[in-house]
């Protein structure tokens, strides 16, 4: 079986985090992608530690870059900025986030590039689009500010919080896949390339979801709730014995199981409760019957139980513990990568399956420059 992007060139020009998880991306899909990086420093987050992962790299920057080449190239040296020209025209995808207007300005514009090369797919990943936001700065910390997330993501009465992770560029890397395979397939029907822009606040705004629905459609401002659902109950987190439950009921008839299960059968007809939006309504009652049942066991014990009988619950995982209880659950969530020199690195898998696998050797993320005798080589046409 073929990788679906076997033969495909990527040229990434990106770095930190949204522009570099969609190359991977399309490396776990079998591309070939070339990192090009500054001489001497290279991608920002290869600076971004502590923690180090065993090869001594950054584990942020190992986070992003497996399976793909390392070339450094100074875009401001006229003989590297020719090798980054050849690149691109050997490339199928460009990939950049620099601040908009520096790409063209180093040599680089966009429409003389499609001018040159009909064929190639541009991406550029900025942090708050091409127009009026493009003197703006983008990281995911202050996307998740302006844009909305914050204000809805912490306690009721507690300090608006940001994600645990840097939710938005996963997201925005995630859109840029996206639209990279629809212009592919589109080249496959009409023979020409794409321009796509993705930013780090519209890809914020499209995933708020129910939440944004609710502003534009029945102009409410949604706030914090914790660990609570606006629309659903219970959809939270539940105390026990000795720990919290994470419990979501999606409909009446798992919340009759559940309550079933619970020995509070009566709950079910309780005028209260007997409907999703009467729970709602009811939510502090609803959380003083439920937990007076559940603190009488451990919150293992009850994940255990209601799983048996449909209801989707959880204890709180650290992450290792999410990482072993998808080991427990078949998933093969890690894989151990080692390059040509020996090095190894431990990364999580791709979350996609394929029936049969696909055929994708990914190395491990590469050393700054590793590659650069080989594609300076390749550039020159002296290989």
């Amino acid at each position: 079986m073929t990788a679906p992007l076997d033969g495909i060139v990527v040229a990434d020009f990106s770095r930190v985090l949204a522009g570099p998880l969609a190359t991977m991306t399309l490396a776990d899909l079998g591309a070939r992608v070339i990192k090009v990086e500054r001489p001497g420093t290279g991608d920002d987050t290869r600076a971004w530690g502590p923690p180090y992962a065993e090869s001594g790299m950054t584990t942020y920057f190992e986070s992003a870059n497996r399976g793909k080449e390392s070339v450094t190239l100074d875009l401001t040296d006229a003989g590297d900025r020719k090798r980054a020209l050849e690149l691109i025209a050997r490339s199928d995808i460009v990939i950049e986030n620099f601040r908009p207007g520096l790409f063209a300005a180093l040599g680089f514009d966009e429409e003389k590039l499609a001018a040159a090369h009909p064929r190639l797919i541009s991406v550029s990943v900025s942090g708050f689009g091409l127009g009026g936001g493009a003197s703006l700065p983008g990281y995911d910390f202050v996307a998740q500010a302006v844009g909305g997330l914050m204000h809805i993501t912490g306690e009721t009465d507690g300090e608006a919080m940001k994600a645990g992770v840097a939710l938005v560029d996963v997201l925005t890397g995630k859109d840029a896949v996206i639209g990279i395979l629809a212009a592919l397939r589109r080249r496959e029907l009409t023979g020409h390339g794409s321009r796509i822009e993705v930013n780090l606040l519209s890809s914020l705004q499209a995933a708020l979801v129910n939440q944004m629905s609710a502003h534009l459609g029945a102009g409410a401002e949604p706030g914090r709730l914790g660990n609570r659902h606006p629309s659903i109950a219970p959809y939270e987190s539940l105390r026990c014995a000795d720990a919290p439950i994470a419990v979501a009921c999606g409909n009446d008839a798992q919340f009759a199981k559940m309550v079933t299960a619970l020995g509070r059968p009566e709950l079910i007809d309780d005028e209260r409760f007997r409907r999703n939006p009467d729970r709602v309504a009811n939510r502090e009652d609803l959380v003083v019957e439920l937990e007076g049942a559940l603190v009488t066991d451990t919150a293992a014990a009850w994940a255990e139980r209601l799983n048996e009988i449909g209801v989707a619950a959880g204890v709180v995982n650290s992450v290792g513990e999410g990482v072993e209880l998808a080991t427990r659950l078949g998933l093969d969530p890690v894989r151990e990568l080692i390059g040509e020199d020996g090095r190894r690195s431990r990364q999580i898998r791709s979350p996609l399956t394929w029936k049969p696998e696909i055929p994708v050797s990914v190395a491990p993320p590469p050393r700054l420059g590793e590659h650069d005798d080989r594609v300076r080589a390749w550039l020159d046409g002296r290989d």
